[in-house]
Formats: C-alpha cells, sequence, structure tokens
C-alpha cells in the first residue's frame, strides 16, 4: 500500500498551505518552549500574559511567512535557499516582536503585550533550528522510505569532487525517478574512506562484480569534468565488464541555465570513446571569411555536406546553396534548417555530372565559395562499378573546378578521404586522381583550390558504427572483416569543421591533414559497442570474422610515402606536400580516362587508372590481374635494358 502511494504520488508535492499551517504552529510551539525554558517547567510566572501574546504570535509569524513567501517551497527539495528564507522570515517576526515589546513599555499597547527580551531571543534561536530542521527530517525521511519502498535504481557516482557533488544533487532532487546514491568512487587516496553528505568513497580498485551484485548497482555515472578521452576510455572499459549502465555527465558548458539536470546525464557512446581531443577551430577566421558570402555546398544532403551546411548556417554568410541528387535526404534537411529559423538558402536537386545543370546553378547564384562534398565512397560497391566512381568522383569534380575557375570562385575546397593515399581499390584511386586535377587546376586559376583528406567519420552514412548498431539490435553477430583491421576516425561535427577552416587558412593548392590520433582496431571498437549495449562478448553477441572486402586493406594511411607534411597555426593540422606532376600530362591522362568511360569497360578504365596513380595496388580484388600484367610488363622492359 505504501509502496503503491509513493510511485503513484512522487510527482506531487504537499500544498504550500499545509506547509505555512505547519511552520506557524512551530512557531507557535516554540514561543511556549521558550517561556517554559525561561520560567522553568512549572510556569512560575503570570500565564494570562502568554495567553493573550500567543494569537499576536500567531498572526505575527503568519505575516512574516507570507512576506518572505518561505512556504512556497518544495519541502522534500530544501536547500540552502529555503534555509535562508526561513532565516529572514523569523528574523521579521523577532522584528515585529520587538515592536511589540517597545510599544507596551511606551504604553502604546497593553502591558499584557509586553514580551520579555529574554523570550524574544529564546524564541529567534528555537524558530532557526526547528523550522530549518523539520524540512530536513521531512526530506531525508522520504528518501530513506522512497529507497527501502519504492522502486528505486541504486548507483555509484565515479568522482568525488565538486562535480560529483553537483551530480549527486541532481539525483536526489529529481522527481522524475528514483535513484538512490550508494556511494562515490574516486581514485584520490585522501577522499577514500571518508564520507560526503553522508555517503561513503570507495576506491575505484574495489568496484568489482562482487561488489555490485552484493549492492545491488544499476548505474555508475562518470561525473569527471575535463576528463581525457583515453581516461573515459579505460574507465569506461573497467565498469562495462561489470554488467552496469555506465554514464556520463555533459560538458558544464552544456548544462542547462547553468545548472545539470538529471535528463542529461546519458549512456556513454561510442563517440564519447574516441581516444583523440577534439578540435577547436579559429571560428573569427571563419566568421570573416565566409561574411557576407554566397557559398555552393554540394552533397548537401550527406553526412559531411550537411554537417558543413548546419556550422555554416551560424555564420554572416549571403546565402547558401545547397546541392543534392537525393531528393528525400534534401527535403529532411530543409525542414530541419527552417525548423531553426534558417531560411537564407536554396536546395536544389542537381547532379553534378550535368554541366549544363550545374552552369546554370553558377550564372544564377555566382558563389564565393564551393564545398566539394558529394562523391561515391562505398568501397565495395564502387569495385564492382569502377564507371560510376569515375563519372562522380573524377569527371564530376572536374566539371565542377573548372565551372569554379570560370565563374571566379575564390575558393574551392575539396573533401578526400585517407583511402586515397596508396590506394588498394577504386574508390581511393578516383578521389587521388580528383586530388591530382585539384592540384594542377590550382597552378592556372585564380581561384584558390584547397583539398582537406581525413579518415572514417563516426556515424556518417555507411560506417561501421550505424552497421554494428543494427547488428546488436537484431541479437548479432557483429561482422568484422579481419581482427587485425584499423580505420582513423573522427565525428561528423569535427570533419565538417575541418573542411570550414580549411577554407580559410588555405592558399591554393594545400592538402590539408588532420591528426586524428591513434587508429582504432575495429575488432576491439566491436567489443566495446557490445559493452556499451548492455550485452557480453561473446555469451550474449558473437563476432563474426568475414574477410577483406574487395579493395579493403588492414591499415589506412594519411600521407603516401612521397609526401611530407608542413605545420599551420593549428597543432592539429598540417598540410601534406607531394611531389609536383606533369599538370599537362595529367590532365591529357585524366581526359582520356572520361573518354574510356563511356565504354563501360571496367578493365581498361582501371588499367587507365593504374597508369595515372601508379601507386594504385589492387588488394583482394578481381583488378589484381592488371597489377600483374603490369609487373610484368616493368621486368620485361628491364630484362631488354639490361
Amino acid at each position: 500500500m505504501i509502496k503503491s502511494y509513493l510511485i503513484n504520488n512522487s510527482h506531487k508535492h504537499a500544498s504550500k498551505w499545509l506547509v505555512l499551517s505547519i511552520d506557524v504552529f512551530i512557531t507557535i510551539f516554540n514561543f511556549f518552549l521558550a517561556y517554559v525554558i525561561r520560567f522553568g517547567i512549572t510556569l512560575n510566572f503570570d500565564t494570562t500574559n502568554l495567553i493573550y501574546q500567543l494569537p499576536i504570535i500567531a498572526g505575527l509569524s503568519t505575516l512574516s511567512f507570507l512576506l518572505v513567501g518561505s512556504y512556497k517551497g518544495v519541502v522534500r527539495h530544501t536547500g540552502m535557499r529555503d534555509a535562508y528564507n526561513l532565516f529572514v522570515a523569523v528574523t521579521i517576526l523577532i522584528s515585529l516582536m520587538g515592536f511589540f515589546m517597545a510599544s507596551s513599555r511606551l504604553a502604546l499597547l497593553p502591558e499584557l503585550l509586553n514580551i520579555p527580551v529574554s523570550i524574544i531571543c529564546v524564541h529567534y534561536l528555537l524558530n532557526i533550528i526547528t523550522l530549518t530542521t523539520s524540512r530536513l527530517v521531512f526530506k531525508y525521511c522520504y528518501y530513506y522510505v522512497k529507497s527501502k519502498i519504492g522502486e528505486t535504481s541504486r548507483i555509484l557516482i565515479y568522482g568525488a569532487g565538486d562535480s560529483g557533488l553537483i551530480t549527486l544533487a541532481a539525483v536526489t532532487n529529481d522527481s522524475n525517478r528514483s535513484l538512490s546514491v550508494v556511494g562515490f568512487v574516486d581514485d584520490n587516496s585522501q577522499k577514500i574512506g571518508k564520507t560526503i553528505n553522508g555517503i561513503r568513497v570507495y576506491p575505484s580498485g574495489m568496484i568489482n562484480q562482487s561488489f555490485i551484485t552484493k549492492n545491488n548497482i544499476k548505474e555508475i555515472v562518470v561525473s569527471i569534468p575535463h576528463i581525457s578521452k583515453k581516461r573515459l576510455s579505460e574507465i569506461s572499459d573497467n565498469l562495462l565488464k561489470l554488467q552496469v549502465t555506465v554514464k556520463i555527465i555533459p560538458a558544464v558548458n552544456d548544462w542547462i541555465d547553468g545548472k545539470l539536470k538529471v535528463s542529461q546525464i546519458k549512456e556513454i557512446q561510442i563517440e564519447d570513446l574516441l581516444e583523440r581531443a577534439p578540435i577547436n577551430m579559429d571560428n573569427q577566421n571563419i566568421t570573416q571569411e565566409l561574411n557576407d558570402k554566397v557559398v555552393l555546398i554540394t552533397g548537401a544532403a550527406g553526412s559531411i555536406g550537411s554537417e558543413i551546411v548546419r556550422q555554416a548556417s551560424y555564420y554572416s554568410y549571403k546565402h547558401l546553396v545547397l546541392v543534392d541528387q537525393a531528393e528525400s535526404p534534401l527535403y529532411d534537411l530543409q525542414q530541419e534548417l527552417l525548423s531553426k529559423g534558417v531560411t537564407n538558402f536554396t536546395p536544389i536537386v542537381a547532379d553534378i555530372r550535368d554541366h549544363q545543370r550545374v552552369e546554370t546553378i553558377f550564372e544564377e547564384y555566382r558563389p564565393n565559395m564551393v564545398f566539394h562534398a558529394a562523391a561515391y565512397k562505398h568501397v565495395p560497391l564502387m569495385e564492382n562499378n569502377p564507371c560510376e566512381a569515375i563519372k562522380i568522383n573524377v569527371l564530376g569534380t572536374r566539371r565542377l573546378a573548372d565551372l569554379s575557375s570560370e565563374f571566379g570562385v575564390d575558393k574551392f575546397v575539396f573533401v578526400s578521404t585517407d583511402k586515397a593515399v596508396n590506394p588498394t581499390n577504386v574508390m581511393g584511386a578516383t578521389k587521388r586522381v580528383a586530388e591530382m586535377y585539384i592540384k594542377c587546376i590550382n597552378k592556372t586559376s585564380e581561384t584558390k583550390f584547397i583539398t582537406t583528406r581525413f579518415g572514417n567519420v563516426l556515424g556518417s552514412n555507411g560506417s561501421v558504427i550505424p552497421l554494428f548498431k543494427k547488428q546488436i539490435q537484431k541479437g548479432g553477430p557483429l561482422t568484422v572483416t579481419h581482427k587485425d583491421v584499423t580505420r582513423f576516425f573522427m565525428t561528423i561535427p569535427e570533419a565538417s569543421q575541418l573542411v570550414i577552416e580549411a577554407g580559410t587558412m588555405g592558399n591554393g593548392g594545400e592538402i590539408f591533414i588532420f591528426d586524428m590520433g591513434e587508429s582504432v582496431k575495429i575488432f576491439d571498437l566491436a567489443k566495446k559497442m557490445i559493452r556499451l549495449s548492455g550485452l557480453r562478448y561473446p555469451e550474449d553477441i558473437d563476432i563474426k570474422i568475414t574477410g577483406l572486402r574487395p579493395g579493403e586493406k588492414l591499415y589506412e594511411e594519411l600521407l603516401a610515402d612521397t609526401e611530407n607534411t608542413l605545420p599551420t597555426y593549428h597543432k592539429k593540422i598540417m598540410i601534406s606536400r607531394f611531389d609536383d606532376n606533369d599538370c599537362v600530362l595529367v590532365k591529357d591522362k585524366i581526359d582520356d580516362l572520361c573518354i574510356m568511360n563511356l565504354l563501360s569497360q571496367d578493365y581498361q578504365i582501371v588499367g587507365k587508372l593504374k597508369e595515372i596513380v601508379p601507386e594504385f595496388i589492387s588488394n583482394n580484388s578481381t583488378f589484381e590481374s592488371i597489377d600483374k600484367i603490369n609487373k610484368r610488363s616493368i621486368q620485361g622492359k628491364r630484362e631488354v635494358l639490361a
């Protein structure tokens, strides 16, 4: 019965008039108690004065509480502000009592209303103590009964510092969930064994499966400000093995009105464990660069393109032109921008391969900056469809670059990939050819052509994270191509910020490379995602090794063997410098490639790709036969020369 009442009424508050009545009653009782303390239990004084004075005290205390509003606070959420309000109300009351005492002595009021100074002082102290104590007693009794009888989730807070105390307050004051903090966890030896607000601090080494089971712990909230990704990853790895839900508080800047809410404490995500500090961009430079500019973004509805749109929408641009051939995603982006009050943009459904259509767009909008994110990027699909990869990644980029030069665009920023470095697949090779064309056209054009190169993007369309999530929802297994395969990762906002930053710092001809830290082992990533889902590997969900896909390699690279880097003003961004090519010859070969592509002869086309990009060596692909032929041809030439 009590349990049901607590659950059904936990969101309700006591009537403010009931609280006022109780406060007034306590004040009246304290006045009587003050007389008892002053004159003794025998009440060795004329009680007539007390009888006349009690109604006056009741009226004065009611007036004081009404003036201050101390009765309006939610009792079970009593805090320092409520205690302060009670102090002010009691102080007003003693002032009014002093007025009555002075008036009686001046014969302005009857002698019966003369309150001794000693009674006033004792009454004042009793009120401060009992009124505050009554609130705290009710508060802690409520949470004690609720934790013992109600449906309560028992949690640990990892971090016993100021942030941990703020988390404790947020958890304690939340009325939507029944949460009980069992203890703090901390690595500081000076805090271990002590109590904070009556809650014990445990060492991290003590938190094992036996401790979790014994104390029925359901959740652990990591509450450490400015924690590094590496340290967070270490902590989560240890905690997730204990079959508990691991949560994390947001950054202080993301708190609502400077206060932490329980609703903001979220389960830890794989993005939180990316072992690399986020990149910080120079917003002042970006503001100056985009100010009053017409910005055209291709692939605007894709993962990177849409985030570039969102980032750019924060600045004082003149107009955004959003180009994509995917109708539905472009519509979704349009609705998202409109819902945020962004109206100065134009969504355009167009294919960048359609030269006449794109030329019309340039003529109408005259863009000052172009961010080219449109591309085919799926390695296995492009390995089976090389003609389409060349149409978009090479021909489409070439036409867009030519039009940008023709229409006097200030800057053209090309989004490339780490797969363009020593490519082992068609997709990477086509992006490398596009890089080479961008490099060459920059030499003869007034437009500044800039390339950005980075690794895989967490959460992007076709990335491994959404795939693993779907496989976990279906009960597994998770599929990994090879146990040793590794990849570089970054988040979508970081990748998009990098592209925009490149547009501000670039002077033309550079390839900007982001310091992505250590590469991530996909097999370990899969195991982490299983644990983050509250499951166990391999008991609940297994991981299946499927073998490398066509064109895939074990390790990605950000620099080719012939490249070196130069620093920029941002320590996380470098400039790649690769050997200059004969641009006339490169352009001629690219022209030949685009003409050959019309014939849809895969082997001939890929052979031409390998001619343009000599470091392109196919891996786990049917096109490996071309490499064998080329190798025999080179050996034959060497023998003839010998």
